[in-house]
């Protein structure tokens, strides 16, 4: 029997790609593991109207942890046209599956690592080294919304909160509502875990990124609570930044931090930032980390136009390999291949057309599994 079961969960477009290059590099590790395959994405979306069937969580209920490639995803009206005619009047509303995984396995905790490889030409500046730790499960992201507005909540509102009525004679169909929803144990586990890892990996300082002088409740609770967490961790500063300067700060001085620590979509919106000053999203990995279970994906999306080319850099994916060996213990496994990618991107000899080279997917791949043995 293998040590480890991981459920694979390829997706859509180049996810099956790199997916195959993460593989390869996994055997050549000599990682001992099965990979039962998941069903997930788009054509599970257009012909069964789940984009996430019930098959794949019981698959994923059963594994150690998941390994994810890419979906396609389309906004609301997109996703109704693109169903099967059996399935388009059913009243189906497609909802993100790696959300839905997120919420379901309570992966509260979106680790993303953005490191300067020595010799990446993409790279802004070679001495950047951020990590942001990004809450998962609540904020914007938590899925409560409105369209249109019931008539009851609007009347709630309205007696709850005085700044509601200018909304009064808007009709109710022209309101759209998302809620942000920050909780203390959120706030507090996330800003814990940032702290946590500062101190093992010596980092001299966490940044809360939020903005608490305008979105005084839910900002303000984020900040709040990473000032009490950061009592118990003497040694590590915490400062604080509003997010639309932190974007500003981090173009201008990326090497002056270290660790980033936000909520849900304050903290997608600097860690698409944070990689693209080491390379762009074919360097950009992560991990959903729960209490007992994780997947973990690269953030470049499906990439339709590109499918089946054989192109794209699967840096993203091999680096998402390396925290998935990480999380599991695989320590030496994960230094490793992380030695064999910076190798690969110092030498320059395997650089894909984003780097301005013209070695395919697989060439890349091979590259990498040559330096591993």
């Amino acid at each position: 029997m293998a040590q480890y079961k991981i459920a694979w969960l390829p997706g859509d477009g180049i996810g099956i790609d790199v997916m195959n290059i993460a593989r390869s590099v996994l055997d050549a590790l000599e990682f001992d593991a099965e990979y039962p395959h998941g069903d997930i994405g788009w054509e599970f979306w257009r012909t069964e109207g789940n984009p996430l069937p019930e098959r794949t969580l019981e698959l994923l209920r059963n594994t150690d942890c998941a390994l994810f490639g890419a979906i396609t995803s389309m906004p609301k009206e997109e996703a109704q046209e693109a169903l099967i005619p059996e399935l388009k009047d059913s009243g189906l509303v497609y909802s993100s599956p790696i959300v839905r995984l997120r919420q379901e396995f309570n992966l509260h905790t979106n680790l993303r690592p953005c490191k300067a490889f020595d010799g990446n030409p993409l790279n802004l500046r070679d001495d950047i080294d951020l990590v942001v730790f990004r809450e998962n499960t609540e904020g914007l992201y938590v899925g409560i919304e409105f369209h249109p507005l019931p008539a009851e909540l609007m009347d709630v509102l309205t007696r709850n909160h005085p700044k509601m009525r200018r909304f009064g004679d808007v009709p109710l169909d022209d309101i759209a509502m998302s809620t942000r929803i920050i909780t203390r144990n959120g706030a507090r586990s996330i800003a814990t875990q940032a702290f946590e890892y500062a101190k093992t990996h010596g980092y001299k300082t966490v940044t809360v990124v939020e903005k608490p002088n305008v979105l005084r409740e839910t900002s303000g609770l984020m900040v709040r609570t990473a000032r009490k967490v950061a009592r118990d961790y003497p040694g590590i500063d915490l400062w604080e930044a509003n997010i639309d300067a932190m974007c500003m700060w981090l173009v201008k001085n990326p090497q002056q931090y270290g660790v980033l620590v936000a909520g849900n979509m304050f903290g997608d919106i600097i860690s698409d930032l944070c990689a693209q000053l080491v390379g762009g999203l074919g360097f950009a990995a992560s991990g959903n980390i729960g209490d007992r279970y994780a997947v973990f994906e690269p953030t470049h999306g499906s990439a339709p136009k590109y499918t089946g080319q054989n192109k794209v850099n699967p840096m993203a994916m091999l680096l998402t390999t390396k925290l998935m060996l990480d999380w599991l213990g695989e320590d030496d496994r994960a230094r490793r291949l992380e030695t064999a990618i910076a190798r690969v991107i110092r030498e320059g000899d395997a650089r894909t057309y984003d780097m301005g080279g013209g070695a395919t997917t697989t060439e890349v791949g091979e590259a990498i599994v040559r330096r591993l043995s």
